[in-house]
C-alpha cells in the first residue's frame, strides 16, 4: 500500500511541471482509516509546500482523523524558514503520527534535519518508497544541489543522414524545419522544464529562434548567449552560482560538441526527421557507452533521449 500512495503523490506532483523552479516538484496524499483524506502538490514557485496543500483539503468532518493519518510524501519534509514555514513543523503542529518520505533532500538547508525534526518530536517516519522514482522526477533539482552545476540536456534536430542545417549557394549554413507540429509542442514542454536555455551566437543569428514555451505553458527559459571561445565547466558554474538549476544547450554543432568534448552533460535529445540532405552542418556523434532510456515517434519523426 506504500507504493500504491507514493506512487498517487508523484502522480500529483507532475502537477507543478513548468512552475516551481528552482524549487523540486513535490505531492503529498493524506491516508487514514483506509482512504485518501487529502492530498495537494507544490503549484507554483514561492507558493504553499505539497505538504500544507495536502493538509488544507482535508475536510473538516475528517479532520480528527489526522491524529491517526499516514502523510505520503515524494521529498523529505522542509525544516527551513524561506518563503513559506516548515513543513515538517507543520506536520508535527497537525499531529499526524505517521510520515512516508520518497526521496531525501540534498539542499543543505534540509539534507536530513527534516526527518530527524519530525523522529525528535516522536513521529514515526519511514524512507525511501520508491526512491528511484521520486529522484528521477526532480533529477534537475538533485544535479543541481549535489554537483554544483546545473542539471545539462543537448537538444538538437537532425536529418536522417545526421545534419542540423543545409547549405545556400554559397556554401554558408541555411536552416531547415525538421520538427512537426506535434513533437515541437512536446519540445516545449522540455523547454519549460529548462531554467536556462542556451545557443551559440551564429544559431541565434541564422535561425532567429524565439526559445519560448508558446506552445506548452509555464515559464520562459532565460536565455544565454556566449560569446567567443565557450569554457563549459566555467560558464556552468556561473549560472549555478545564480540560482539556475537547469540548462538545455540548444545550440548549433560546435556549441554542443563543446559540451560533450568537456563531458559536461547529463541528458541527450536527438529528434531525427525523415528528410535527407546529402551535404550541410554535420550533427554531432552520440558519445559511445550513453544509454537510450527513451524513444518515440511524433508521426514521422523519432526523439531520442541518452543518459549515461
Amino acid at each position: 500500500m506504500d507504493d500504491i500512495y507514493m506512487k498517487r503523490a508523484l502522480q500529483l506532483a507532475h502537477g507543478g511541471e513548468g512552475r516551481v523552479a528552482p524549487n523540486p516538484m513535490v505531492g503529498a496524499v493524506i491516508v487514514a482509516d483506509g482512504r485518501i483524506i487529502g492530498e495537494g502538490f507544490h503549484r507554483t514557485f514561492g507558493g504553499p509546500h505539497a505538504e500544507v496543500n495536502a493538509i488544507r483539503s482535508v475536510r473538516e468532518k475528517d479532520w480528527h482523523l489526522l491524529k491517526e493519518a499516514n502523510i505520503y510524501v515524494t521529498l523529505e519534509p522542509c525544516s527551513h524558514y524561506g518563503k513559506t514555514p516548515p513543513c515538517a513543523k507543520l506536520i508535527i503542529d497537525t499531529g499526524i503520527p505517521n510520515v512516508v518520505v520518497g526521496a531525501p533532500d540534498p539542499n543543505p538547508l534540509v539534507a536530513g534535519r527534516g526527518i530527524r525534526m519530525l523522529r525528535e518530536a516522536g513521529i514515526d517516519v519511514k524512507e525511501g518508497v520508491l526512491l528511484e522514482e521520486c529522484l528521477e522526477i526532480n533529477r534537475r533539482f538533485m544535479t543541481a544541489q549535489t554537483s554544483g552545476r546545473p542539471w545539462i540536456q543537448l537538444k538538437w534536430a537532425q536529418s536522417a543522414d545526421g545534419f542540423m542545417a543545409a547549405l545556400d549557394e554559397n556554401g554558408n549554413p541555411k536552416p531547415v524545419k525538421f520538427s512537426s507540429p506535434l513533437s515541437s509542442v512536446w519540445m516545449h514542454r522540455e523547454r519549460a522544464n529548462a531554467e536556462a536555455i542556451m545557443v551559440g551566437p551564429n544559431t541565434y543569428r541564422i535561425d532567429s529562434p524565439r526559445l519560448n514555451v508558446r506552445l506548452w505553458g509555464g515559464k520562459d527559459p532565460r536565455i544565454v548567449i556566449p560569446e567567443g571561445h565557450v569554457d563549459c565547466a566555467r560558464l556552468a558554474e556561473s549560472l549555478r552560482a545564480e540560482g539556475i538549476n537547469s540548462l538545455m544547450v540548444e545550440g548549433g554543432p560546435t556549441l554542443l560538441r563543446s559540451f560533450i568534448e568537456a563531458d559536461l552533460f547529463d541528458e541527450l535529445r536527438v529528434e531525427t526527421a525523415p528528410l535527407t540532405l546529402g551535404e550541410g552542418l554535420r550533427a554531432p556523434e552520440i558519445p559511445a557507452g550513453l544509454k537510450s532510456v527513451h524513444s518515440e515517434c511524433f508521426r514521422e519523426n523519432t526523439v531520442s533521449t541518452f543518459r549515461r
